[in-house]
Protein backbone atom coordinates (compact mmCIF):
# COMPACT_ATOMS: atom_id res chain seq x y z
CA UNK A 1 0.00 0.00 0.00
CA UNK A 2 1.16 3.31 -1.13
CA UNK A 3 0.58 6.81 0.61
CA UNK A 4 1.51 9.82 -0.87
CA UNK A 5 2.31 13.20 1.24
CA UNK A 6 3.11 15.86 0.77
CA UNK A 7 5.83 18.02 3.04
CA UNK A 8 4.63 21.76 2.37
CA UNK A 9 6.76 24.49 4.33
CA UNK A 10 4.78 26.82 6.00
CA UNK A 11 4.96 30.64 3.14
CA UNK A 12 6.48 34.08 4.35
CA UNK A 13 6.23 35.29 8.22
CA UNK A 14 6.40 38.94 9.37
CA UNK A 15 9.04 40.90 7.71
CA UNK A 16 10.22 42.10 11.12
CA UNK A 17 10.68 38.49 11.50
CA UNK A 18 13.52 38.17 8.39
CA UNK A 19 17.01 37.25 9.46
CA UNK A 20 15.67 36.28 12.80
CA UNK A 21 15.78 32.79 14.45
CA UNK A 22 12.58 32.33 15.14
CA UNK A 23 11.73 28.41 15.33
CA UNK A 24 9.30 27.75 17.99
CA UNK A 25 8.13 31.48 18.59
CA UNK A 26 4.61 31.73 16.93
CA UNK A 27 5.40 34.46 14.03
CA UNK A 28 2.28 34.75 11.84
CA UNK A 29 2.55 34.93 8.11
CA UNK A 30 2.56 38.59 6.52
CA UNK A 31 0.38 40.10 4.55
CA UNK A 32 2.19 38.31 1.35
CA UNK A 33 2.81 35.40 3.19
CA UNK A 34 -1.37 35.16 3.76
CA UNK A 35 -1.67 35.80 -0.04
CA UNK A 36 0.60 32.93 -1.24
CA UNK A 37 -0.94 30.78 1.13
CA UNK A 38 -4.18 31.13 0.04
CA UNK A 39 -3.14 30.32 -3.83
CA UNK A 40 -0.91 27.39 -2.44
CA UNK A 41 -4.11 26.44 -0.49
CA UNK A 42 -6.47 26.95 -3.81
CA UNK A 43 -3.63 24.59 -5.79
CA UNK A 44 -3.79 21.66 -3.35
CA UNK A 45 -7.09 21.41 -2.96
CA UNK A 46 -7.30 20.35 -6.22
CA UNK A 47 -5.71 17.49 -5.91
CA UNK A 48 -7.40 14.56 -3.86
CA UNK A 49 -6.65 14.71 0.38
CA UNK A 50 -7.53 12.41 2.61
CA UNK A 51 -5.98 14.15 5.67
CA UNK A 52 -4.33 17.20 7.10
CA UNK A 53 -1.57 17.80 9.40
CA UNK A 54 0.24 20.77 11.00
CA UNK A 55 2.34 21.85 13.09
CA UNK A 56 -0.01 24.26 15.70
CA UNK A 57 2.28 27.45 15.34
CA UNK A 58 0.65 30.03 13.65
CA UNK A 59 2.05 30.39 10.18
CA UNK A 60 2.00 26.50 9.73
CA UNK A 61 -1.92 26.57 10.82
CA UNK A 62 -3.00 29.51 8.95
CA UNK A 63 -2.09 27.29 5.81
CA UNK A 64 -3.79 24.23 6.81
CA UNK A 65 -6.82 26.38 8.10
CA UNK A 66 -7.44 27.26 4.17
CA UNK A 67 -6.57 23.99 3.14
CA UNK A 68 -9.18 22.25 5.20
CA UNK A 69 -11.77 25.12 4.54
CA UNK A 70 -11.28 24.28 1.28
CA UNK A 71 -11.73 20.65 0.92
CA UNK A 72 -13.95 20.57 4.04
CA UNK A 73 -12.05 18.64 6.59
CA UNK A 74 -10.67 19.01 10.13
CA UNK A 75 -7.09 19.66 10.42
CA UNK A 76 -4.81 17.72 13.07
CA UNK A 77 -2.38 19.28 15.44
CA UNK A 78 0.67 17.19 15.77
CA UNK A 79 3.13 19.37 17.81
CA UNK A 80 6.33 16.71 16.72
CA UNK A 81 5.55 19.07 13.54
CA UNK A 82 7.02 22.09 15.02
CA UNK A 83 10.27 23.55 13.93
CA UNK A 84 12.97 23.69 15.99
CA UNK A 85 13.83 24.73 19.14
CA UNK A 86 16.31 27.93 19.65
CA UNK A 87 15.57 28.43 22.71
CA UNK A 88 17.35 31.53 23.92
CA UNK A 89 18.06 32.52 20.53
CA UNK A 90 14.67 32.33 19.32
CA UNK A 91 13.66 36.44 18.48
CA UNK A 92 17.04 37.20 17.96
CA UNK A 93 19.00 38.15 14.50
CA UNK A 94 21.37 35.49 13.09
CA UNK A 95 23.71 38.39 13.12
CA UNK A 96 23.37 39.42 16.76
CA UNK A 97 24.03 35.64 17.53
CA UNK A 98 26.59 35.22 15.04
CA UNK A 99 28.51 37.99 16.50
CA UNK A 100 27.96 37.28 20.12
CA UNK A 101 28.62 33.26 19.99
CA UNK A 102 31.29 33.14 17.32
CA UNK A 103 31.69 30.16 15.70
CA UNK A 104 29.19 28.72 18.27
CA UNK A 105 26.73 28.18 15.74
CA UNK A 106 29.03 25.56 14.17
CA UNK A 107 27.84 23.50 16.73
CA UNK A 108 24.90 22.35 14.78
CA UNK A 109 26.94 21.20 12.09
CA UNK A 110 30.04 19.75 13.80
CA UNK A 111 27.77 17.99 16.98
CA UNK A 112 24.21 17.73 16.27
CA UNK A 113 24.31 14.84 18.86
CA UNK A 114 24.94 16.88 21.82
CA UNK A 115 25.02 21.06 20.69
CA UNK A 116 21.95 22.67 21.96
CA UNK A 117 21.76 26.35 19.93
CA UNK A 118 20.86 28.93 22.78
CA UNK A 119 20.14 25.62 25.13
CA UNK A 120 17.30 24.42 22.83
CA UNK A 121 16.96 21.47 20.94
CA UNK A 122 19.59 19.31 19.56
CA UNK A 123 19.67 18.42 15.94
CA UNK A 124 19.57 14.92 16.74
CA UNK A 125 16.17 15.63 18.80
CA UNK A 126 14.74 17.99 16.30
CA UNK A 127 15.02 14.72 13.72
CA UNK A 128 14.40 11.68 16.38
CA UNK A 129 10.58 13.85 16.62
CA UNK A 130 10.53 14.65 12.79
CA UNK A 131 11.03 10.78 12.00
CA UNK A 132 8.40 9.70 14.62
CA UNK A 133 5.51 11.94 13.49
CA UNK A 134 6.43 11.14 9.69
CA UNK A 135 5.95 7.60 10.95
CA UNK A 136 2.65 8.27 12.68
CA UNK A 137 1.00 9.50 9.52
CA UNK A 138 -1.57 7.84 8.04
CA UNK A 139 -1.23 4.81 5.84
CA UNK A 140 -3.84 5.44 3.29
CA UNK A 141 -4.55 8.44 1.09
CA UNK A 142 -3.11 11.66 0.30
CA UNK A 143 -1.65 13.37 3.50
CA UNK A 144 -0.91 16.31 3.43
CA UNK A 145 1.04 18.10 6.35
CA UNK A 146 2.10 21.41 6.94
CA UNK A 147 4.86 22.39 8.94
CA UNK A 148 8.68 24.00 9.10
CA UNK A 149 11.69 23.75 7.44
CA UNK A 150 13.59 21.53 9.99
CA UNK A 151 11.47 19.17 10.06
CA UNK A 152 11.12 18.72 6.80
CA UNK A 153 14.89 18.86 6.31
CA UNK A 154 15.37 16.12 9.17
CA UNK A 155 12.63 13.84 7.12
CA UNK A 156 13.95 13.89 3.63
CA UNK A 157 17.87 13.63 5.37
CA UNK A 158 16.11 10.30 6.95
CA UNK A 159 14.75 9.20 3.95
CA UNK A 160 17.89 9.58 1.81
CA UNK A 161 20.51 8.46 4.74
CA UNK A 162 22.30 11.47 5.27
CA UNK A 163 23.99 12.05 8.45
CA UNK A 164 22.57 14.89 11.08
CA UNK A 165 25.59 16.87 10.30
CA UNK A 166 24.19 17.10 6.64
CA UNK A 167 20.63 18.18 7.66
CA UNK A 168 21.19 21.87 6.13
CA UNK A 169 21.62 20.40 2.41
CA UNK A 170 17.89 19.34 3.00
CA UNK A 171 15.86 22.58 4.11
CA UNK A 172 13.11 23.69 1.47
CA UNK A 173 12.38 27.77 0.82
CA UNK A 174 8.93 29.05 2.26
CA UNK A 175 5.90 27.70 0.50
CA UNK A 176 7.62 24.73 -0.99
CA UNK A 177 5.78 21.33 -1.44
CA UNK A 178 7.83 18.60 -1.03
CA UNK A 179 5.95 15.22 -2.88
CA UNK A 180 6.96 11.67 -0.83
CA UNK A 181 5.72 8.20 -0.55
CA UNK A 182 5.20 5.86 2.17
CA UNK A 183 5.00 1.99 1.51
CA UNK A 184 3.12 0.02 4.31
Amino acid sequence: MTTEVLLVRHTEVLLSWKHRCYGRSDVALSRRGRQHANELAARLAQEPVSVIVHSGLARAAYVAGRLAQLKKLEPLIDPRWQERDFGEWEGRTWNAIWRETGNAMDGMLSDPERFRPGGGETTAALAARSVAAWHALPREGRVVVITHGGPIAAVRASQAGASLGELALYRVAEGTVVPCRRFS
